[in-house]
């Protein structure tokens, strides 16, 4: 059974506050527009890594590929 976006967007919400979350996907190829302040002074690699520890285990078991932006709440108002 493949997972669909809002399973997977339910596993960052419980591990990630994010006050904007978008996934969509195929069941394996997501794609996911994150905003949190969590990312404030972090660099991509570590905003990823932030959203992978939310997804633990579940980056390797179920979902395939995972293709995010990574945005805190300030840069998301700059680029709507």
């Amino acid at each position: 059974m493949f997972p669909t976006p809002d399973l997977v967007k339910s596993y960052i919400a419980a591990g990630l506050d994010c006050s904007h979350l978008d996934v969509e996907g195929d069941g394996q190829h997501f794609k996911a527009v994150i905003v949190s302040a969590a990312f404030a002074g972090k660099r991509p690699i570590q905003r990823h890594q932030i959203v992978y520890a939310a997804l633990g285990d579940r980056m390797r078991e179920e979902i395939h590929a995972l293709s995010m932006k990574t945005l805190t709440p300030e840069e998301f108002q700059e680029n709507k």
